[in-house]
């Protein structure tokens, strides 16, 4: 992975401003902490930041490739994983490759397709093409958004980058928000609507879309899109065609010039991955696969079962590296450090985020990092299979709005009421919720069961799963760590997302069509564990902190986060005793120690960002 940055002002002369371009870039080193590059030119200039995965020695970036008279330019970040098929392909059609990078086949697809060659890319990538006799500038997202891409248009310059930080490094980018940047914030956070950035200035380039930027102005167009359609596959066909994809997936996902390994919870999700994995390993004679789990000191003395955290995750982590014989490591978090990250991992994000979830992830990718440059997740099985409790329960399913966010309304009483005036909480939500709704692609006689379904897994694919994916992304790569995501692979959602609810839900299980189709590669415990999320710590000493915190926050009243909340609300929320409150405000792990949590960044992030307040 790699972070990227771009500018181009067709009214100035961008030689002149090498050390704007070098001040973004330099924001996104840990994205890039192998090598970095620009490439400047007149109106144009791209920033580039490299983390050596494949070709080390023909990747460099900004790449230039020149065909006859014409000159194109590439900032890339991304793996692509149909690299073979890609580069037959273009030699077929006459084109000559000197590297074995997917950079330069991205490029080289742009010169034979132009603006359609996103189509025929198959991975995860966020890239910019400056294309030089067009003098145009082309981008274009990965189809499920694993990768970031934001942008800034403003006055005659358009600029984009990897992360939001590196834009308001740019001085004609101000860090304002206005009433739907305070909504975000306040009401949907740590989600963001797609194609939302929060500060008045800045957007996100939505998964699936491109981009061309030139003198007549900016237009930005889908080139993938779900699409409805009758399933015709029976259950043995269809348990078949999974896991043929799946295991496609996974070892497409293992190319790589670095060390490679898989993290492993010993869930149904990542257990697949690492024994897949494990599976190819072996047959290429690649030695013993290394697998990663997380935990946190003294969790299993206070460890309580609830309705969404069944089970702790060390037993079934033993139980499967033995099954598949890999190098297992465990990372041990204490709480303290844990504690004292929550604002790196804000940092890292650039919003206020999952709080501890954020920071643990944060402080395990570093660790990870130390062994290996490369790992395998599990993310997004439960997005693409079912696997949350709000695709089973009936008081979730039919809540009529974003399931995560059922309990919006406890939020409201914290803000302000002069914010709540202005914002309307309640009614920005229920119009981001009609919105993705009208988004939905329908499919004709459908019962009523399904059709709800179908809205359903929509929601999570392109309002939840984005959360994680952004979390994934800034947390690994605040250490120059690349984390790959088999069940994103868009072949297999595509596949998924037209398979009845009836047949996802095999079983009355949670999963349970990928529980059958998995059957033979994990051990029957695996398959039949309950569904468990990420690990969190349960440790009291984190909740006393947290409590504390907020408290000596409430205590002056020029803390910034009080022009948004109720000082006094705070503060008897955080002066009461909080130890059995239960109060899952956003998810199923955003509890009340991550309420509090959000809160202290919500405060550091004002200050640290210099965030102006514009209502």
């Amino acid at each position: 992975m790699c972070g990227i940055t771009g500018w181009v002002d067709f009214q100035r002369d961008l030689r002149n401003c090498t050390t704007l371009l070098e001040k973004m870039n330099e924001t996104l080193e840990a994205r890039g902490p192998d090598a970095e590059g620009k490439w400047v030119e007149d109106h144009v200039a791209l920033g580039h930041r490299r983390l050596i995965v494949i070709d080390p020695e023909g990747g460099t970036q900004p790449m230039e490739k020149k065909l006859a008279d014409r000159t194109y330019v590439i900032t890339y970040n991304g793996e692509l994983y149909n690299m073979d098929e890609l580069r037959l392909k273009l030699q077929s059609l006459g084109h000559r490759l000197r590297t074995r990078s997917d950079t330069e086949l991205i490029l080289t697809a742009y010169i034979q397709w132009g603006m359609e060659c996103p189509r025929h890319l198959n991975g995860i990538f966020a890239f910019a093409i400056w294309d030089e006799a067009e003098q145009r500038l082309f981008a274009a997202r990965d189809r499920i958004g694993v990768k970031p891409f934001f942008y800034s248009q403003v006055g005659g310059s358009f600029l984009f980058a990897s992360e939001v930080k590196a834009l308001l490094a740019h001085p004609d980018i101000e860090p304002v928000i206005g009433e739907e940047g305070l909504a975000e914030i306040l009401v949907m956070g740590p989600a963001r609507t797609p194609g939302v950035g929060v500060f008045r200035d800045i957007k996100e380039l939505r998964p699936g879309h491109m981009l061309s930027f030139d003198r007549d102005g900016l237009r930005i167009h889908p080139y993938w899109e779900l699409v409805s359609v009758h399933h015709t596959d029976d259950l043995e066909t269809t348990a078949a065609k999974v896991r043929e994809l799946f295991e496609d997936a996974v070892k497409r996902q293992l190319v790589s010039d670095v060390p490679i390994g898989t993290m492993l919870s010993g869930g149904l999700d990542s257990s697949a991955i690492s024994a897949c994995a494990a599976k190819t390993f072996s047959e290429e004679g690649r030695g013993q696969l290394s697998t990663f789990s997380v935990d946190y000191a003294d969790n299993d003395k206070h460890f309580h079962v609830n309705e969404f955290q069944p089970n702790s995750d060390a037993p079934w982590v033993q139980l499967m590296a033995d099954a598949i014989k890999s190098d297992h490591h465990v990372v041990m978090l204490d709480n303290e450090e844990l504690i004292e990250n929550l604002i790196q991992a804000m940092i890292a994000r650039d919003f206020p985020g999952m709080a501890d979830i954020d920071a643990s992830l944060y402080l395990f990718s570093r660790e990870i990092k130390k062994k290996m440059t490369v790992v395998l997740s599990g993310e997004c099985a439960d997005e693409v299979f079912g696997g949350y409790p709000w695709f089973h329960r009936e008081e979730m399913i039919n809540a009529d709005t974003f399931p995560w966010s059922r309990l919006v309304d406890k939020r409201i009483p914290f803000i302000s009421p002069e914010i709540v005036q202005r914002i309307q909480p309640l009614s920005y939500v229920e119009s981001r919720y009609q919105e993705a709704l009208a988004e939905v692609p329908r499919l004709s006689e459908e019962s009523a069961t399904e059709a709800r379904m179908r809205e359903m897994f929509y929601l999570n694919l392109t309002r939840w799963m984005p959360t994680l994916l952004d979390r994934k992304d800034r947390m690994s790569m605040a250490f120059g760590l690349e984390v790959r995501v088999p069940f994103c692979d868009h072949h297999l959602v595509e596949y998924v997302w037209n398979i009845p609810w009836s047949m996802k839900s095999l079983g009355n299980r949670e999963k349970g069509l990928l529980r059958y189709a998995l059957k033979g590669l994990l051990p029957p415990e695996i398959i039949e564990r309950k569904k468990s999320p990420y690990p969190k710590t349960h440790h009291p000493v984190y909740l006393r902190t947290m409590q504390q915190r907020v408290l000596q926050l409430t205590e002056d009243a020029q803390e910034p986060m009080f022009q948004l909340l109720d000082r006094q609300a705070v503060r008897q929320f955080a002066e009461q005793d909080l130890n059995r409150t239960h109060l899952p405000w956003f998810g199923q792990l955003m509890n009340v120690p991550a309420l509090l949590a959000y809160w202290l960044q919500l405060n550091e992030w004002l200050k640290r960002y210099r965030v102006k307040v514009d209502i």
